[in-house]
């Protein structure tokens, strides 16, 4: 495991993890801690990158012209110490390449790098995805921050809220009980408000697949509210688990396999292809007010 390091502003500061490079701590002004408390009784992650895969594959395999990989939930780069290549008292980048053991189970050579800047109060995270090999590259990307609900100095738990950018009346995407795209649900979005409660999570995640807006405001109606951008994903993923003292917040892009897809990485959905020697980026923002 790494040791957290710290980059921020007067008012927001940021701890970050070079093991998976994790934001693992997100604080205002006062102290007060905006992200997840970890509990291990629900979750333990705080916010991983999700790179190749977003979501689950079809029996975790990934399948490239007939030859099969393994490859866990999420993908490999959450659980793989980063490089630290830049860093200074408000930004840092971090970077992994490929290895024998990616190669393993993704037999690409790529450029993974995360950026992270404090900017007053706001936080910008920044993935470049990189094809470093001589053949075009099937990528997937998703963020994945857990950020504390309730907000703290803020309203109760069941008084808080998503506002999205514009309405979003369309049907969601579901997950059965292997965590595959199955059946569409009826979406708990009245107008572009979402109202957070534990019953929406009882099957999972809610997944926007596509999400028509581009930012969205998380909070309540008094204390900090978080302001999330994220302008390079067209899909989005809201998930916690009942009871747990967080919510996540994830610009996708890529889901998880569909049930009963079972072809090659290159033909699925969302998947992104990299020509040799180019590079990708995917941002997200997070602004706290309040």
């Amino acid at each position: 495991m790494g040791d957290w390091f710290d980059i921020g502003s007067r008012v927001l500061t940021a701890s970050i993890n070079p093991f998976g490079a994790e934001l693992s701590s997100l604080r205002d002004g006062r102290g007060r801690q905006l992200m997840t408390n970890a509990d291990p009784r629900f979750w333990s992650g705080r916010a991983p990158i999700l790179f190749p895969i977003v979501g689950r594959l079809n029996d975790d395999v990934l399948w490239l012209d007939e030859t099969s990989y393994r490859m866990e939930k999420h993908g490999f780069a959450r659980r793989s110490m980063f490089d630290v290549a830049e860093s200074s008292a408000s930004h840092a980048v971090l970077r992994l390449i490929n290895s024998a053991r990616t190669m393993e189970s993704y037999p690409f050579p790529f450029l993974l790098e995360i950026g992270f800047v404090v900017d007053d109060a706001t936080l910008t995270m920044t993935a470049i995805i990189g094809n470093t090999g001589d053949a075009p590259m099937p990528v997937s990307f998703g963020w994945h921050p857990a950020f504390a609900w309730p907000l703290p100095g803020g309203a109760a738990r069941e008084d808080h809220y998503i506002d999205f950018e514009v309405d979003e009346p369309a049907p969601l995407k579901g997950l059965n009980e292997a965590g595959l795209i199955a059946e569409d649900r009826a979406t708990p979005v009245i107008g572009n408000r979402l109202a957070l409660a534990d019953a929406l999570f009882e099957c999972d995640a809610l997944i926007w697949n596509p999400v028509t807006s581009q930012r969205l405001r998380y909070g309540s109606d008094t204390g900090p509210q978080l302001d999330i951008a994220f302008p390079d994903t067209p899909s989005l993923g809201i998930w916690t688990k009942p009871g747990a003292r967080f919510v996540c917040i994830e610009p996708w892009h890529g889901t998880a396999d569909s049930t009963g897809f079972g072809g090659d990485f290159r033909e699925k959905p969302g998947v992104m292809m990299l020509e040799p020697g180019a590079r990708h980026r995917v941002e997200m923002r997070v602004t706290v007010t309040g």
